[in-house]
């Protein structure tokens, strides 16, 4: 048995389809496929129930999947620890961040670390909390920039606030509301919104805070595209709740504090169970890059023509 054929198991276990398994292996498709026979030649037993349209794994598939990838991801800790040892660093590193990372600022974090461990090969995708935290329990994410409610915490993985955070209302320049100091929720009950979309944690936080309110609203436009919805507010479409640090300034968008609206915790996330060295070492270096205390924002009062507290 070699760690190549568990590779294009594990390949074939997650696509469901020889062909691109095969090309995410980078193997033709007769090789990975007498590979994956002759294994199970050796094991005696199928791993996967195949026909000319459908792939899945056996019952003896699924225990066999879960043995090979601990055995991979140990035997690519070993390499990572072995190297490591001799003062390189070398081995891969993923990071997942969500669509409104204000604390952190992950670009340099990324460029700090490359400059210090140039063989380490690093990976990078925008999404949602919740799915990066089942990623990372399952080991195919390193790190991530988590965004949850106050009453969320990441479960089954290493965690610690970066901030703390008060959501403001994001209005466009000629909004009624553009020259107000603070709102209150029920002021915003009737005003069509832009937000996130209704599965995420960036939504849920604002849906509970109107719930919580006994309040309810209307979401007129979804999207995970921060940029999108602040052309949408721009345009008057709607109104938008976000961190204050995530509106830029220059595009004419006004925000407001909302007494009693929504809050949310910044967190850094990753492995409870053996983290690669690769990944203790941005962790170190990200929370190296921040004050050691979280910090609650909050934002002063409008102004029309700049975002307010977005610094």
């Amino acid at each position: 048995m070699e760690l190549q054929q568990l590779r294009y198991v594990l390949a074939v276990a997650e696509e469901r389809n020889f062909t691109r398994a095969a090309a995410k292996t980078h193997v033709v498709q007769s090789a990975l496929s007498h590979q994956i026979k002759a294994l199970e030649r050796e094991l005696g037993v199928r791993l996967f129930a195949r026909t000319s349209r459908r792939v899945e794994l056996t019952s003896a598939g699924r225990a066999f999947v879960t043995g090979a990838r601990a055995t991979l991801d140990a035997a690519e800790r070993s390499v990572a620890e072995a190297v490591a040892a001799t003062g390189q660093m070398r081995g891969s590193l993923t990071v997942g961040a969500i669509p409104t990372v204000t604390r952190l600022d992950l670009v340099s974090v990324l460029g700090e670390f490359h400059r210090s461990h140039p063989q380490v090969s690093i990976g990078m995708s925008v999404g949602g909390s919740l799915d990066f935290i089942d990623r990372i329990r399952a080991g195919t994410l390193d790190v991530a920039v988590l965004g949850l409610p106050e009453d969320v915490e990441p479960a089954g993985v290493a965690s610690t606030v970066l901030a703390r955070e008060k959501l403001v209302a994001v209005l466009g320049p000629h909004h009624r509301f553009a020259g107000r100091r603070r709102l209150r929720l029920a002021d915003l009950a009737d005003e069509p919104f832009v937000d996130f979309p209704s599965d995420s944690p960036g939504r849920s936080q604002s849906d509970r805070a109107f719930a919580e309110a006994g309040l309810t609203r209307t979401v007129a436009f979804e999207s995970m595209l921060v940029d999108m919805m602040l052309d949408l507010v721009a345009q008057g479409l709607g109104i938008a709740l976000l961190a204050p640090a995530v509106v830029p300034d220059g595009r004419g968008l006004v925000t407001v504090p909302v007494t009693g609206g929504p809050r949310r915790v910044e967190y850094l996330a990753w492995s409870e169970f053996n983290p690669s060295p690769a990944a203790s070492a941005f962790v170190e270096s990200a929370l190296a890059s921040v004050d050691p205390e979280p910090a609650t924002v909050d934002a002063e009062p409008a102004t029309v023509g700049s975002s307010t507290g977005s610094r």
